[in-house]
């Protein structure tokens, strides 16, 4: 009985094929004229936000590089991961979307199915880093205080490396990039997953290294800096200034980094669950008008970052402002 499974199985692979082989044309578009121009507007306008937001941040950043603490790299990382998904990958599905077909054929498709998940898997693991970084310093101070400039920079380099190995992994010939089931985009081929054994150990490793792996690294962190701050606030103010307003810069960043993560993984989760279901489970069991929202959705993510930056910067100035008058109003009074 096994064996006649196994069969089956085996025959229900080899006859799969998946939604880009099924016409001629796997690049016109299966979502209506009005939704595609729909769709090309609300990219336009995310394109541009993300690209002025992450730009002023690093413009912002680069006029005092020599005085970036660690986290703070690591945010000008992920504000370029943003900015390169803005400016190399989103005018490639604008112009789609408005001509109603994928208009860069294949040699387009693979590379912007390249540059999205190498943008996207940097992000995603710059946050890990990030996250990483933040529970040393709330939770293990003895740890925490020897990481310096050099080691973000080290970081950074396994960071590009660790992205450059994932993205091109599929280019060796155990995995591809494709069109979208709705033809306008492109990204990895999910599908390959219903078509063979070693199709679905691509899929896994793919999902488990970047995706499962480093969301769960991030939750620890953050699960467990929350449990810290809980049981610290109280014995913080204890010490003198300099040592408390060290510690609201520590949580500021802690603050950033939550948020940015928050944002990151609520627009890209309905996505991969989208394209678990769409390798895993029935053959075309997703509908097309639904796939095109998730993958909306994740795209929105590069423009978030910045703007949670700002607001928590100029919180946390405000406050500092505030503070440094009540100082200056006690020292008259004395």
């Amino acid at each position: 009985m096994s064996g006649m499974a196994s069969d089956h199985n085996n025959s229900s692979q080899e006859e799969y094929i998946p939604h880009y082989l099924q016409k001629e044309d796997p690049f016109a578009s299966k979502l209506s004229r009005e939704a595609d121009i729909i769709a090309g507007f609300y990219l336009t306008i995310i394109g541009i936000l993300s690209t002025l937001g992450n730009g002023y941040v690093i413009f912002m950043s680069s006029k005092r590089k020599k005085k970036l603490r660690p986290a703070e790299i690591m945010t000008v990382n992920l504000a370029v991961c943003d900015l390169g998904i803005s400016v190399v990958g989103k005018p490639f599905s604008i112009i789609s979307f408005f001509c109603h077909r994928w208009m860069f054929g294949w040699v387009g498709c693979r590379w912007y199915g390249w540059a999205g998940f190498f943008f996207g898997c940097g992000s995603l693991i710059t946050m890990t880093a990030v996250s990483l970084d933040r529970y040393l310093k709330i939770c293990h101070l003895s740890y925490g205080t020897w990481l310096k400039r050099h080691h973000a920079f080290i970081c950074l380099a396994i960071i590009w490396a660790y992205a450059t190995f994932w993205a091109t992994v599929p280019f060796a010939g155990v995995g591809s990039y494709a069109p979208e089931p709705f033809g306008t985009s492109c990204t990895l081929d999910w599908w390959l997953a219903q078509a063979s054994v070693a199709g679905q150990a691509f899929v896994l490793s793919i999902l488990f290294f970047c995706l499962l792996f480093p969301t769960a690294v991030i939750v620890f962190s953050y699960v467990k800096i929350i449990l810290k701050v809980k049981s610290s606030t109280k014995e913080v103010a204890h010490y003198d200034t300099r040592i408390q307003n060290s510690h609201i810069l520590e949580m500021k960043l802690t603050k950033v980094a939550m948020l940015i993560c928050a944002g990151f993984l609520i627009a890209w989760i309905p996505y991969a669950v989208v394209s678990v279901w769409s390798a895993f489970g029935q053959p075309d069991s997703v509908p097309i008008q639904l796939s095109v929202l998730p993958t909306l959705l994740a795209k929105s993510a590069a423009m978030y970052n910045p703007i949670i930056y700002q607001v928590i910067d100029c919180k946390f100035a405000c406050c500092r402002s505030g503070g440094l008058k009540a100082t200056s109003s006690l020292k008259k009074s004395r």
